[in-house]
């Protein structure tokens, strides 16, 4: 089976004269799916870019991250784990290769998750080790992804 995905994506950065030259333009686009709220979004700070907008980097690290917490919370609904928050603050460790060209070589999770009193804490911890063999993001990468989850007892 295949899924399809669409999006729009207009650049915005015209200033009046296009690319006439270098710093002539800005690096922003939108991002539009159809039925959804527009994304505005700029190039990474350190490459021109605004520092207010999400950026491709921002973007991927941020889905690999939702990708992991939603097949956390289907195992977690699977298992009987009662899951009643979540949080992560991911980070992904980029280089800048010679002429320029850059790459994502790592990620880190680390998810802050919040269960019931009782819960088994092994197991809860488990379900993390098993996502990437699902989970449609991580599996489309080419650097390592890890995970370093913090578990909150609710009392």
């Amino acid at each position: 089976m295949t899924h399809s995905y669409t999006s729009h994506i207009l650049w915005t950065g015209n200033r009046g004269t296009g690319t006439a030259g270098y710093r002539a333009y800005d690096r922003t686009w939108n991002i539009a799916v159809p039925g959804k709220q527009v994304v505005a979004c700029s190039n990474d700070p350190l490459l021109g870019g605004d520092p207010a907008k999400m950026n491709p980097e921002d973007l991927l690290l941020s889905a690999l991250s939702a990708c992991h917490m939603l097949w956390y919370l289907h195992y977690a609904a699977d298992a009987g784990i009662v899951v009643t928050g979540y949080e992560d603050n991911p980070e992904g460790v980029g280089e800048i290769g010679p002429g320029g060209a850059g790459r994502f070589v790592s990620a880190v999770l680390r998810p802050r998750v919040t269960v019931q009193a009782g819960t088994d804490l092994a197991a809860a911890e488990a379900i993390h080790h098993r996502i990437h063999q699902f989970c449609f993001i991580a599996r489309s990468v080419n650097f390592p992804v890890s995970h370093a989850p913090e578990f909150v007892v609710q009392a």
